[in-house]
C-alpha cells in the first residue's frame, strides 16, 4: 500500500465496505467478503476480524491471508497477545516486528509466522468492547498514520454494524445485541417483580448510517450541531439559580465544547468518508480508551463529563433521545447506569420497577424506590447498552435476576409467579383490620418504615400501626442546597397530619457513608460505613442537628413527638445529642413557641457496642430501635454492599440471634421499649423468629406487613421459639433449617 492515502481512497474503501454490508447472506459470508476487501484494499496479505465469543474470550471469525481452518478454532483470554492487548486497552498496537513485541503469542495453527508487521484496532463502540480488527504483511515495516487512520475509520463502520446484528450467524458471534434475549445476574436493591417495557434514562443513540457520500454536507451538519449544544451549554451557565460546583461542571463542558481539537478531528473522520454521527462516536470511543488508562483521578471523573457532551450532540445530530417527545409506555421499567434521588423522585410512581447498572443497597435511589415501593435492581452490568427503548422487560427484585427481551417460556412462567403474589396480596387484604395476634394470643404491632409523604397513605392501605422509622435524609438529597427551617417544618406537619395520631418516629439526619448530600464535600473516607456518618455528622455539626430539631417541634405544635438519633455508638454520644434536644425544646418555649405535648428520644442500636453500654444508657433512652442492616453488617463483619459477603451471613445464625437476646434482655432489665427496624423485619420466616425472640414491634416496607402478619397468625410463637433453642442445643450453625421444616410440616 502507498505511504500516503488521499481522502477519496478512504471514501472510496467505505463505500464498498457499504456495498459489501448491504449484500443479502449470512453474517459468516459479510465477513469474509469484508476481510477479502480491506485486505486487497490496504494491499495488506492479512486482514482478521476477531469478536468476542464472551466477555472474556476472543476468536478467530473471518481471515483473508490466514489458515482458514483456524477460523472459529483460534481463541484468546482479554489481554492475551497482542490482539488481546487491543481489546483490552481500547488502543492500536502497530508494529514492525510483531514476534518481538512484549505480551506476543504465536498461533501455529494460523500460519501467521510468516507475517512480520501488525497493526491492530479495536471494534468499539463507545466504551463497548466489540472484538478487533487486524492487517498484516510480511514486508517489517510500521503502518503510516494514514494507514492507520484508515483502518480505525473502517472499525468504527463495523463496530456499528456489529451493534445492528450485521455479522449475527449460527455460530453465535457477532449477535444482534438489540434483539436477543438476554439474562442479567445482578443484586436485588428492593425486593418485588414487575414486567413492562424499557424506558431508558439516557437514551442512546443508535447509528444507522456510519457512511456518508458527501462530506462536506456533513461537515456542516457537525458544525451546525456543536454550534447548537455551545449555545445550550452557554444558556445553561446563565442561570442564576447554579450553585458553585454545577457551575464549575458547566465551565468543564463549555471547555470541551469549544475545543477546536475535538472538532477538527471529527472533520478530519468525515474527510475519510464517516458520517458525523459516526465521527462524534469515534472520538467519543477513542477518548474513552485513553483516558481509562490515565491514572489521574481528575481526569477519569472528566470522561463522564465529555461522554455526557458527546451524546448530547448526538442526540442534536439524530433527534433521537428526549428531545423528541417519545411517550413513556404505560408501564415503564426505568433502564440507567446510576440515577440521582430528585431524578427518580420526578418519574415517581409511573415506575413499574428500576434496573441499574451501577448503584447499592443503600444508595439514594435504593431508598426512593423502596420509598415508592417499586422493584429495584443493581448492578446489572452493561443493561444499558443492550437494551433499547421499548424493549420487554421482566424485573425480579426478589432474585436479583433481570430478563431483557425474554422466550414466551419464561415470560409465562415469570407471569405465573405476579399472579401469585397478586392472589397472596389478597388474602393479605383480608387481614386489615385484624392484630398480628399468633395462635397463642401475642400481639406484635406492625410499623412502617417512611421517607416521602407519598408514603402516609400506605399506612391505612397496609394496616401499619404506625411509622416506626421516618427517614429525614431524603428531603437533603433531592435538594441541591440545604432546606430552610420552614419547609422542614412544613414538610413534617404534613407527615404528621397525614398520620393521623400514630405514632411517627423521626431519624435525625443519617448521612455520611453512602449517603452524601449533593453540597456536601464529599470525604474521601477508606470505609465511609464506619466513617464520618449519621449522629457523628450532627454532633460535628451542631447547626444542622439544632435547626432540625427546631423543624421538628414547630411540627409538632403541641402533638407529641418522637425523634430518634442513628448510629449511636456509645452513651455519651446519645447524651450529648438528647441535651441538644432539650435545649431546643426550652429555646422555643422561650419564644413562646408551643412545644409538644409529650416528647420520646430514642436511640438506634445498629453498632455492637452499644448491646454492652452502661444500665444507666437504657434508664435513660424512652426507646431502642435496633438498626438490624447495619448491626448485622458489623455483627458479621460483612459489608452489605458488598455481594461477595453479604449473602454469606445469615440472620437466623444462632451466634446472631444470642446477641439479639442480650439486647432484648438489657431492655427488659429496665423496662426499655424496643423495636427492630430493617429489612429482616419484612422477610416473613425473619420476622416470625424476632418476634419468637422477644421483639414486641417490628418495623418494614408497608408491602410486608400482610405477609408478616398472616404467617404470625398462623403460629404459636412458643413453639417457634422451642425450634430456635432445639437448633442451639443441637449445635447447629443457623435456625434455618430446622424452622423451614417445622412450617413445612405446620402447612403455613
Amino acid at each position: 500500500m502507498p505511504a500516503e492515502r488521499t481522502e477519496s481512497e478512504s471514501r472510496r474503501l467505505l463505500r464498498r465496505l457499504r456495498d459489501v454490508l448491504a449484500m443479502p447472506g449470512k453474517g459468516q459470508d459479510r465477513l469474509d467478503r469484508i476481510t477479502h476487501l480491506i485486505s486487497d484494499s490496504m494491499a495488506t496479505e492479512v486482514c482478521s476480524i476477531y469478536l468476542f465469543r464472551d466477555e472474556e474470550t476472543l476468536e478467530l471469525f473471518a481471515t483473508e491471508g490466514l489458515k482458514k481452518s483456524a477460523v472459529h478454532q483460534t481463541r484468546m483470554r482479554l489481554g492475551e497477545g497482542l490482539v488481546g492487548r487491543v481489546a483490552r486497552t481500547g488502543l492500536p498496537v502497530n508494529t514492525a516486528d510483531a514476534p518481538s513485541e512484549k505480551g506476543f503469542r504465536f498461533m501455529p495453527e494460523t500460519g501467521e509466522e510468516i507475517f512480520s508487521s501488525f497493526l491492530g484496532v479495536p471494534l468499539q463502540r463507545v466504551g463497548e468492547k466489540l472484538g478487533v480488527l487486524v492487517v498484516q504483511s510480511k514486508e517489517a515495516r510500521v503502518f503510516s498514520e494514514d494507514e492507520l487512520d484508515a483502518l480505525e475509520v473502517v472499525a468504527m463502520v463495523l463496530a456499528e454494524m456489529t451493534e445492528l446484528g450485521a455479522f449475527a450467524g449460527d455460530d453465535g458471534g457477532g449477535r444482534p445485541i438489540h434483539r436477543q434475549a438476554l439474562m442479567f445476574r445482578a443484586t436485588t436493591g428492593q425486593e418485588g417483580a414487575a414486567e413492562g417495557r424499557v424506558w431508558l434514562h439516557e437514551p442512546r443513540v443508535v447509528v444507522t448510517n456510519p457512511v456518508a457520500d458527501d462530506p462536506l454536507t456533513e461537515i456542516e451538519r457537525i458544525r451546525d450541531a456543536v454550534g447548537q449544544l455551545r449555545i445550550s451549554i452557554d444558556d445553561l451557565l446563565a442561570a442564576e439559580q447554579l450553585d458553585k460546583e454545577q457551575k464549575q461542571v458547566l465551565e468543564a463542558y463549555r471547555m470541551f465544547a469549544h475545543s477546536r481539537g475535538w472538532l477538527k478531528r471529527m472533520e478530519e473522520d468525515i474527510q475519510l468518508g464517516l458520517s458525523a454521527e459516526a465521527a462524534v462516536e469515534k472520538e467519543q470511543s477513542a477518548a474513552r480508551a485513553r483516558l481509562e488508562q490515565v491514572p489521574d483521578a481528575y481526569l477519569r471523573e472528566r470522561l463522564q463529563d465529555l461522554d455526557d457532551l458527546s451524546n448530547r450532540l448526538l442526540r442534536i445530530l439524530t433527534g433521537q433521545g428526549a428531545d423528541t417527545g417519545a411517550a413513556m409506555p404505560d408501564n415503564p421499567i426505568l433502564i440507567a447506569r446510576n440515577i440521582g434521588p430528585a431524578e427518580l423522585l420526578e418519574y415517581g410512581r409511573r415506575l413499574k420497577g428500576v434496573v441499574l447498572e451501577e448503584g447499592s443497597v443503600g444508595s439514594h435511589a435504593a431508598i426512593v424506590a423502596r420509598a415508592l415501593a417499586i422493584p429495584l435492581v443493581i448492578h446489572a452490568e452493561r443493561i444499558t447498552s443492550e437494551a433499547l427503548n421499548g424493549d420487554n422487560i421482566l424485573v425480579d427484585g426478589d432474585q436479583g435476576i433481570v430478563h431483557l427481551r425474554p422466550e414466551e417460556t419464561v415470560a409465562r412462567a415469570f407471569r405465573d409467579k405476579i399472579a401469585m403474589q397478586a392472589e397472596a396480596q389478597k388474602r393479605y387484604a383480608s387481614l386489615l383490620g385484624l392484630p398480628a395476634q399468633s395462635k397463642c394470643g401475642q400481639v406484635i404491632a406492625l410499623h412502617m418504615n417512611a421517607g416521602l409523604m407519598a408514603d402516609l397513605p400506605s399506612l391505612e392501605g397496609s394496616g401499619a400501626e404506625g411509622v416506626g422509622l421516618f427517614r429525614t435524609e431524603l428531603q437533603f438529597l433531592v435538594r441541591n442546597k440545604m432546606p430552610k427551617r420552614a419547609e422542614l417544618a412544613s414538610l413534617y406537619t404534613r407527615v404528621m397530619e397525614a398520620a393521623g395520631g400514630r405514632r411517627v418516629a423521626f431519624r435525625t439526619l443519617d448521612i455520611g457513608s453512602d449517603k452524601v448530600l449533593p453540597y456536601m464535600k464529599p470525604n474521601d473516607e477508606p470505609n465511609p460505613a464506619m466513617g464520618w456518618r449519621a449522629i457523628r455528622v450532627g454532633l460535628d455539626k451542631p447547626g444542622v442537628l439544632r435547626m432540625q430539631m427546631q423543624a421538628l417541634i414547630r411540627a409538632a405544635s403541641g402533638r407529641p413527638l418522637t425523634v430518634m438519633f442513628p448510629f449511636i455508638a456509645e452513651f455519651s454520644e446519645f447524651i450529648e445529642a438528647r441535651a441538644q434536644a432539650l435545649r431546643e425544646i426550652h429555646r422555643e418555649k422561650s419564644l413562646g413557641h408551643p412545644v409538644p405535648s409529650s416528647l420520646e428520644i430514642g436511640a438506634m442500636c445498629e453498632t455492637p457496642s452499644l448491646a454492652y453500654a452502661p444500665k444507666a444508657f437504657f434508664e435513660a433512652v424512652d426507646f431502642i430501635s435496633v438498626g438490624g442492616n447495619d448491626l448485622k453488617q458489623f455483627f458479621f463483619a460483612a459489608d452489605r454492599e458488598n455481594e461477595r459477603v453479604r449473602r454469606r451471613y445469615d440472620t437466623l445464625n444462632i451466634s446472631f440471634l444470642d446477641f439479639l437476646g442480650q439486647i432484648i434482655a438489657r431492655c427488659a432489665e429496665t423496662d426499655t421499649p424496643l423495636s427492630f427496624c430493617g429489612e429482616d423485619a419484612g422477610r416473613p420466616v425473619e420476622a416470625l423468629a424476632l418476634a419468637a425472640l422477644g421483639f414486641r414491634t417490628l418495623s418494614m416496607r408497608p408491602a410486608s406487613i400482610g405477609p408478616v402478619k398472616a404467617l404470625i397468625r398462623s403460629v404459636d410463637l412458643g413453639e417457634v421459639r422451642a425450634v430456635l433453642d432445639a437448633a442451639r442445643a443441637a449445635g447447629e450453625v443457623s435456625a434455618r433449617p430446622r424452622l423451614m421444616d417445622w412450617l413445612a410440616h405446620q402447612k403455613v
